[in-house]
Formats: C-alpha cells, sequence, structure tokens
C-alpha cells in the first residue's frame, strides 16, 4: 500500500482530523505508524557545537514488535530544522523518506509479536533556540558570569524529537532506559540522566557516559554542558541508600551547598506522601541550567538563583511560600508524578501539575505544619483563571488550562477535605505510585482509582473541575436552627460530600433542609474549593 494510502486509513478513524491538522495527528496519536512497536531502549550520543550552534550525534533504538504485522511503515520523528543520514536496521526496509517532522522507514517484511530489532541513524543540524526557556522549546546557547559556554535544552512541551531522531509520545517510554553519550571540550563537564559510569577522552574531546536503568519520559532525556563543580551526599531512604548528586557553577558552590540542604526534608516529606524515591538505581540529580527549571528525571533542572520561592516571590501570596526554594520543591515532585507515573497523552498533563503543585502543599505541611499549609494551598486560588477546561483534546498533543497547576492542586485538597481521613488519603497517594509504578496512565485510570480506594464516588468532582471551567457554589440561608441549602453551577450529579460540625451534607440541585443543633452561624470548611453563598 503506498503511504497516501496508510494516511488516508488513518486519518479517516480520527474524529478530530478537521479540527487539527495531519502532523498534529502524526505528533499526538498512536497510529498505524507507531501502534506495532514498543522501544526498549535508546543508546545515543550528542554533540553541541558552541561557535556555530549546531548539534550532531547517534541514536539507536531497540525495540520490540508488539503484535503480528505486514509491511508495516515505522514513523519516527525529527522536527525541522535538523536532518538525519546514514540509517540501518536488522530487518528488510525498502526506503527512507524524510517528511515534514517524520521520518517514514517502508519495510518488506513480515514481523511477529515478541521479536527485537534495531534502527541506526546519525542525525546533524542546527536546532530551534528558544527564545524563553523553559516557556518555549529548543536548545540555549549561553554563556555563565564568566564566559564560560553553558548548554542545555528545554522540550517538555514541544518533545525532545527538536534535536533527537526518536518515537516521540508520551505512551512509549524505553522500558530498559537510556545510555547517553555527551561530548564536549576538554576544559566543560557534560551531565546527563541518571549514572555517570564513564568518563574519557577522545580525539581531544571529554566524553561523559550516563546510563539510566529504569523506564523514561522521552522530554526527561537532556545533556547540560557547563563549567561546573559537583559535590555530592547520601539519602537515607525508603529503599536504602539514595547518590545525591550536584552540579553547578563553580562560582555558586558555596551558594549551592547551603540552599540545597532542602532537598533531603524534601525526599522526606515526598516519600512519606508518595512513597519512595522511584528511580533509586539511577540516583537523584540537581543541575544548575541557564533556565528556570524542568523535571528531566534523575537530571532536575535547577535555575532559581538559589532563592527560596519563585525567583524570590512567593506564588500564594501569603508569604509561606518564601520558606522554601520552588524550584526545588516542585521540579523534585515531578520525579513522582510526571516521571514515575507519566500521562500517555498531553491531554492529561494535570496528572504530572496537579499533583505535583499540591506536592509544594504537603511538603510545606511537613516543612512546616498543617496550617501553613492550609494557607499556602488557598493562597494559590489566586492564580487560577478558568479561562478553558483543564483536559486538552487527545491525540494531537495537545495541553489544556494552565489551571492544571492551582485548580488541580486545590481540587486534590478538596477531595482530601472530602475524605476527611488524612491517613486514608496518604496511603491513596502512596498506592498511585505503587500500583501505577514505571508506567503511563489515563486520567481514566487515576479517577477511577481515588473514586475506588476512598469509597467515595469523585468521577462528577474531576467532571468539574477538570472538564468545565465553572466553580462549584453551595447557596444557603440559615434561619435560626434551619440551615437550606443546593448545589448551583455545577455538572449533572455533582457529588461531593460536605462536612459542618460533625454532621455531612449530601447535597444537590434541589434545596434541602437540616435541623442544627443550635442558632450559631453556620462557618463552611473553606479547604473545599467551593463558592459558599448566603443568600
Amino acid at each position: 500500500m503506498k503511504k497516501i494510502g496508510l494516511f488516508l486509513l488513518v486519518f479517516s478513524q480520527i474524529s478530530f482530523a478537521q479540527t487539527f491538522t495531519k502532523k498534529d495527528t502524526l505528533k499526538g496519536s498512536d497510529t498505524a505508524f507507531r501502534n506495532f512497536w514498543d522501544v526498549k531502549k535508546y543508546e545515543l550520543s550528542v554533540e553541541p557545537n558552541i561557535q556555530d550552534q549546531s548539534v550532531s550525534g547517534k541514536n539507536t533504538i531497540f525495540f520490540e514488535i508488539t503484535k503480528d504485522v505486514e509491511n508495516p511503515t515505522f514513523q519516527l520523528d525529527l522536527q525541522k530544522p535538523m536532518n538525519s543520514k546514514n540509517f540501518m536496521g536488522n530487518f528488510n526496509y525498502t526506503q527512507v523518506k524524510t517528511e515534514d517532522d517524520f521520518i517514514f522507514i517502508e519495510t518488506q517484511q513480515s514481523f511477529k509479536k515478541g521479536e527485537r530489532y534495531y534502527m541506526i541513524l546519525e542525525y546533524f543540524g542546527n536546532p530551534r533556540i528558544a527564545k524563553h526557556a523553559p516557556w518555549d522549546g529548543g536548545w540555549v546557547f549561553t554563556k555563565d558570569e564568566q564566559g564560560n559556554p553553558w548548554i542545555s535544552v528545554a522540550q517538555e512541551g514541544d518533545g525532545t524529537s527538536l534535536w533527537l531522531p526518536s518515537k516521540d509520545i508520551w505512551n512509549d517510554e524505553p522500558d530498559e532506559g537510556i545510555e547517553m553519550k555527551i561530548i564536549t571540550p576538554k576544559d566543560l563537564i557534560g551531565v546527563g540522566n541518571g549514572k555517570l559510569i564513564s568518563q574519557t577522552v577522545e580525539k581531544g574531546k571529554n566524553v561523559f557516559t550516563w546510563e539510566v536503568k529504569n523506564p523514561i519520559n522521552l522530554y526527561s532525556i537532556v545533556p547540560t554542558i557547563g563549567k561546573f563543580e559537583h559535590f555530592s551526599e547520601i539519602y537515607d531512604g525508603e529503599k536504602g541508600k539514595l547518590d545525591c548528586d550536584y552540579y553547578v557553577l563553580s562560582y555558586n558552590l558555596d551558594k549551592a551547598k547551603k540552599q540545597f540542604t532542602q532537598v533531603k526534608p524534601m525526599l522526606q516529606a515526598f516519600e512519606y506522601w508518595f512513597g519512595a524515591y522511584p528511580f533509586y538505581e539511577d540516583g537523584y540529580k540537581l543541575v544548575e541550567t541557564p533556565y528556570l527549571g524542568m523535571e528531566h528525571q534523575s537530571n532536575v533542572a535547577y535555575g532559581n538563583h538559589y532563592l527560596n520561592g519563585y525567583l524570590g516571590r512567593d506564588l500564594s501570596g501569603t508569604g509561606v511560600g518564601l520558606n522554601w526554594d520552588f524550584i526545588i520543591i516542585h521540579e523534585s515532585g515531578h520525579e513522582w508524578f510526571a516521571n514515575n507515573i507519566t500521562a500517555k497523552d498531553q491531554a492529561d498533563m494535570w496528572i504530572h501539575e496537579g499533583f505535583t503543585c499540591y506536592s509544594e502543599t504537603l511538603f510545606t505541611q511537613n516543612y512546616l505544619n498543617i496550617e501553613k499549609a492550609e494557607l499556602y494551598i488557598k493562597g494559590i486560588r489566586q492564580n487560577i483563571e478558568n479561562d478553558k477546561p483543564i483536559i486538552g483534546k487527545y491525540g494531537v498533543r495537545n495541553e489544556g488550562s494552565g489551571d492544571m497547576y492551582y485548580k488541580g492542586a486545590n481540587m486534590l485538597h478538596t477531595i482530601r477535605t472530602a475524605i476527611n481521613n488524612d491517613e486514608k488519603f496518604r496511603q491513596i497517594l502512596r498506592g498511585i505510585g505503587k500500583d501505577f509504578y514505571h508506567q503511563t496512565v489515563t486520567t481514566q485510570q487515576i479517577e477511577n482509582y481515588i473514586s475506588e480506594k476512598s469509597g467515595i464516588n469523585f468521577s462528577t468532582v474531576f467532571d468539574q473541575y477538570l472538564r468545565t471551567t465553572q466553580i462549584p457554589t453551595l447557596e444557603f440561608s440559615q434561619n435560626g436552627k434551619t440551615l437550606k441549602y443546593r448545589w448551583t453551577n455545577t455538572v449533572e450529579g455533582f457529588n461531593l460530600p460536605i462536612r459542618i460540625e460533625n454532621t455531612t451534607l449530601t447535597p444537590t440541585k434541589d434545596w434541602q433542609t437540616i435541623k442544627l443543633k443550635d442558632k450559631k452561624e453556620v462557618k463552611f470548611n473553606d479547604n473545599y474549593f467551593v463558592e459558599f453563598v448566603k443568600i
């Protein structure tokens, strides 16, 4: 079958093809070019050229066939203006074509489920340069304060295919990890994910080889190059001794040693709430980067200038957030939600950002106290815009609203408040980390899990906060000992238990009445992200 025939077959089955482009769908969907093979490991090299801001290297992709298929076409992703050459694979391929941001490998062979193969190709070119990393995707070629080269890449939204030929879709992580060689000038250090397994000099250049043993989400695969100093420590955690390594610009060493004392309390708090750090074999690492930060797995990007808060300010407006370094806490929280547990589709990115934003509150509770934690979570509500639903469009690499952070966190806090049992809530969080360990997931899996384990059907709560822009409103009136109440501004059948004193209300859209013990004015718990309106 000709490739155009394959395209038509794929797109005729996708209901939103009229809204999004073919390119969007090829990037975001598990199409016929992707759904028959599973990446097992990447072995890659990368050499940034400081002078002309180019990148080159090679990638070997080991993969397994997941279903019997005849003469398929493989799709790899490599975004323009990057190029590839010298493709090779240990299977019968007939043609390798580049079309826009994609490489198609046509074959003439029967593939059987369980068979393993590899493909190799070189890549080269001048990749997109980020104008405002990490908010836009691209490489960053800059210099530190002493004039030394300082290089990294930001790619969460746009994907690793900004520079690396790969199967760039969230639902396929290399199950057996990666090996990455970073080639640098002799006076610089290249830092990657996982652990450093060798450092050599070849043809007058440094070659740093890093290994990740665990599955890794693709946008986490990031090299960073600079004039770094290295120091380390050991954290005694739930699974034993965890190597913690830090790579910082040489003139910031003293600042880093002081600021990074927050790492151990962070690990302790998150292991308490979420379970053991998910990547003991690969270690934990903070690397100073020329942009604010990012959650690269076992290779967390740090650029908060050794300040508490978010570049020295508190996102909650309460002052609580100035007690800790936002980038250390937030980006490390992603090791559990985004890196351990990754959404299959970018539309469900709230699983990353909602839980991780809420991790700031959970850390605050352990680091300070619950009163400060509640003050913080309520304070960040000021950042909610209610511009569009949190869940985006599936299959086209489409994110939903940025409310996935603050509104997502407040939704989780509301659910916690409704459960009214912090130990049960903690075990639910730990259970998510354990039962979905190193997996890619859908929002439905997470929603169902929380409802099942809590014993409360929160399906309409998720619908309300994730799929609409409406904030539920509880209207009420009190006449002496008589309290009348009802929901407005909610989805059909909205089910959120509301506690007052020792009584649990189950409001609906119809007025209900309850007799109170006395005439004292009712005060509702403002930990619910609900508008309480007295009429």
